[in-house]
């Protein structure tokens, strides 16, 4: 996957990373994440571009990432380590708040990385996960009529494939790791994250599906 992205780093950076928010990505970091201060750490950061909306919400952004190739770009953004995300290298309980942004599809061993999320978190630490939406995203999915989404046998199986009803995604030349709802949610409690706020976006039907956690020693605030 490092060597994956590597190749596709200059493309990602200056033809698929498109101008606004079409599908909410930036929205469901806004919402759930919230206004803070401190280290918010981001696990595989990619080129960066999330950093200027997690400073605008008070927080300070360092991201880790193990592609050499997107952190070039990265490193104009913010603080970055080339790292992997399974085995962080920060002491237990030293962040107060990190982010996963469209990455888990990216990463095979995605309940190991909740669990390294988990265990750099402060007690009562927050962790935002936006990613692409399992019921209605994957190879199993055929979204290129909107208004008619095909969702085809494939959404009960985790599987990594290439698949793709487009030419001008990511999916189809790096691949993605698919996990079918229950199980993501139950990698989420088995790291100890307790689950407290959701959000989708894209329409009209979603394209990106968010949780907002907290490590365990939380007091859940209403609202």
């Amino acid at each position: 996957m490092r060597a994956a992205y590597d190749e596709i780093a200059s493309w990602y950076e200056h033809e698929f990373l498109g101008p606004g928010d079409a599908i909410g990505v930036t929205r469901s970091l806004r919402e759930l994440l919230g206004e803070g201060r401190g280290t918010c750490l981001e696990i595989g950061c990619g080129t960066g571009v999330h950093a200027a909306a997690v400073r605008e919400l008070g927080w300070t952004p360092i991201g880790v990432d193990l592609s050499g190739g997107m952190l070039r770009y990265a490193r104009e953004r913010l603080p970055v380590m080339r790292a992997d995300a399974g085995r962080l290298p920060l002491r237990d309980s030293s962040v107060p708040a990190v982010i996963a942004m469209m990455v888990h599809t990216d990463m095979p061993g995605y309940p190991d990385v909740l669990r390294e999320v988990a265990r750099v978190l402060r007690p009562g630490g927050v962790f935002v996960h936006v990613g692409v939406h399992p019921c209605f995203c994957g190879g199993f999915a055929d979204r290129s009529d909107q208004d008619a989404i095909v969702i085809k046998p494939g959404y009960l199986r985790t599987y990594w494939t290439k698949e793709s009803f487009t030419t001008h995604g990511v999916r189809d030349k790096v691949g993605a790791y698919h996990w079918p709802l229950p199980s993501l949610l139950n990698a989420f409690l088995e790291a100890g994250l307790q689950l407290e706020r959701f959000a989708e976006g894209g329409a009209p039907i979603p394209t990106v599906l968010g949780f907002r956690t907290r490590a365990s020693g939380a007091r859940v605030e209403p609202g």
